[in-house]
């Protein structure tokens, strides 16, 4: 049985034009089978409640503390993805004192035996908005490490990107490694390309406090830092366009 882990390893971020810009961050990252949810409970990580770590079942999903993966099989059931019937892994930063944003929740959805057949990227803009995007291959075979997926970019994220173009995925899981890379093109081609990667390590009271020491503000950091390069994206005069209407539609597929 798949247990939940920490990835650590970093996030990386490079804009093309009109304004080179980019940045690299050592982070980590929660891994937790939706199964195991309850596992994680311990000294140091609390479930549903307040401690030094902490996983929130209503930070994600349909963020009313309900069954995640009851919504994530309704996700996969509406995008007729039967074949991922097996283990959802959600990785997302975990709360650090209680507080965590995560630009993107990565729920990787394998079938039971273990081959990943789509992935559910959850997006969170700062204005308090949520999108997913559904991405599988369309004649539903495994998704194989180098893989390129796509979805039509729907949502509201940066005030520096309009909302047009679309996405390129790729997710690769070699082991205890991993990396998910997304590329956003726009109407003149390459902008954007993210990734974030790192390997795995089972989670353990010890490994908990070495990464608290380790990375004591990581995830105040993260809104932080979104709002330091929107100011030097703006400092380099980079256009700014106005937020629309979120989509009606809940995902993307």
């Amino acid at each position: 049985m798949v247990s939940p882990r920490l990835l650590f390893g970093r996030v990386a971020h490079f804009r093309k034009r009109p304004a080179h810009h980019g940045f690299v961050y050592p982070v980590f990252c929660l891994r937790v089978p939706l199964s195991q949810i309850d596992a994680l409970a311990g000294p140091l990580f609390g479930v549903d409640r307040f401690n030094l770590f902490s996983f929130k079942r209503r930070d994600f999903g349909p963020r009313d503390g309900t069954s995640l993966e009851t919504w994530a099989r309704k996700i996969l059931a509406d995008g007729h993805v039967a074949e991922a019937d097996g283990e959802i892994v959600l990785q997302a930063f975990p709360r650090m004192l209680g507080y965590a944003f995560n630009p993107i929740g990565i729920w990787y959805c394998h079938d039971r035996a273990g081959q990943l057949r789509a992935v559910i990227c959850e997006v969170s803009n700062t204005f308090g908005e949520h999108h997913n995007y559904l991405v599988a291959h369309g004649d539903r075979r495994p998704i194989a490490p180098g893989d390129w997926l796509t979805a039509a970019k729907a949502f509201h994220v940066s005030p520096f990107c309009e909302v047009e173009g679309h996405y390129r995925f790729r997710f690769t899981e070699r082991g205890e490694h991993h990396t998910a890379r997304i590329d956003y093109h726009d109407r003149d081609g390459p902008l954007l390309v993210t990734s974030i990667s790192g390997d795995e390590r089972e989670i353990t009271t010890g490994l908990l406090a070495r990464t608290f020491i380790a990375y004591p503000f990581m995830t105040l950091f993260v809104i932080g830092r979104i709002h330091w390069h929107a100011l030097r994206l703006w400092a380099k005069r980079v256009p700014w366009f106005r937020k629309p209407e979120p989509p009606l539609q809940e995902t993307t597929r």
